[in-house]
């Protein structure tokens, strides 16, 4: 496996879960460079635009803390390799490797999807999650503005928003997200699996810096937004023996509360992250899976509701102690605090814009 300079994924396979044709090389010489001269493809990130019929995601998990979410882009090119999201890709017969971080989907039409889907008679407010599949505060966002498009419609309405994501560029959007903020309506969570600059770069190789986003945390706690931290996933034997001063730092930078996730590995992510070990952490790579399958009852990968965002065994057992004990001991006991839906208001129809 080689390693690749600010890209997360070692390798590019295609899957062949859904049947799909594996894609050749389409003849270009651009195919043929590495053999030719060996040089390095430059993997260039694209942006494909997709127009989706409606832009609010539903689910019915029984573990997870939201009913509803908007994705305003898929893949992500942050590049993380732990990335559950990464199997999705495979729905477009791209690779949930390489391609999941270079081959991204913008929804440019999505601020007016959820106008729309707002003023439906009958629609009732409940939290959108913002930042559960992909991050919405990716690198492109910063030309796209997606995200910013659907939260200034939330906030025009008062919907209640949460917001999940590992960059600091959310602090752009405080003029917005502040006063949502005032009349209890956002959330927001900043993602912060390492303090070593090392790791995190070979982890999450496009994410800001960790004290960025520690920084982005102070921020948006200091402007009013309740403010989280997560230290998800925790990899045994690789991130797991930061977790009490990674909580310490949250606490210092004024959030309100925190929790984690042991690590997930479902579909081809297994692969991925086995491909990555090899590459970054050859020396201890059989430990961290053990450990992994010790977490997930003797498999990669537990998809089981509930505990599969627990972990098992002792070593599940561990890190929630762990965890609890830090939790309490930096004063991080502040659960999410229930979000407003009683204020929203419907946007206005062309008719009623008629008559404001």
């Amino acid at each position: 496996m080689r390693n690749r300079p600010a890209r997360g994924a070692t390798e590019n396979a295609v899957s062949n879960r859904f049947a799909l044709p594996s894609r050749e090389a389409d003849g270009d010489w651009l195919d043929w460079r590495e053999t030719v001269d060996g040089a390095e493809p430059i993997l260039r990130t694209t942006v494909t635009i997709e127009q989706p019929r409606t832009i609010i995601a539903r689910n019915t998990s029984p573990d997870m803390p939201f009913d509803r979410s908007i994705n305003p882009y898929r893949g992500c090119e942050h590049g993380c390799i732990y990335c559950f999201a990464r199997p999705s890709h495979a729905y477009h017969d791209l690779s949930p490797g390489l391609d999941f971080e270079t081959k991204l989907f913008a929804k440019p039409d999505a601020a007016a999807l959820l106008r729309g889907e707002l003023a439906k008679p009958g629609y009732v407010a409940r939290p959108i999650a913002m930042g559960t599949n992909t991050d919405p505060y990716q690198p492109i966002e910063r030309e796209w503005r997606i995200t910013r498009e659907c939260i200034a419609v939330l906030a025009e309405t008062n919907h209640p928003l949460k917001i999940t994501t590992k960059s600091d560029r959310v602090v752009r959007d405080i003029d917005l997200l502040a006063p949502m903020a005032a009349r209890g309506l956002v959330s927001v969570t900043l993602s912060v699996t390492s303090l070593d600059p090392v790791i995190a770069r070979t982890l999450e190789p496009r994410a800001p810096h960790p004290a960025k986003r520690l920084d982005a945390v102070a921020k948006l706690s200091a402007a009013g937004i309740p403010t989280y931290v997560s230290i998800s996933p925790v990899i045994p034997a690789i991130t797991d023996h930061e977790v009490e001063h990674l909580l310490e730092r949250a606490a210092q930078a004024g959030a309100k509360g925190a929790y984690f996730l042991p690590v997930r590995l479902p579909h081809e992510v297994a692969p991925l992250f086995r491909a990555w070990l090899e590459t970054h952490f050859p020396d201890r790579a059989d430990k961290v899976m053990a450990i992994v399958r010790s977490l997930r009852g003797g498999r990669d990968n537990d998809p089981a509701f509930h505990s599969r965002m627990r972990g098992q065994g002792v070593w599940g057992q561990l890190l929630a102690t762990r965890f609890a004990i830090a939790c309490r001991r930096n004063g991080l006991t502040g659960g999410h605090a229930p979000l407003r839906c009683d204020l929203f208001r419907p946007p206005a129809g062309a008719q009623g814009e008629l008559f404001s």
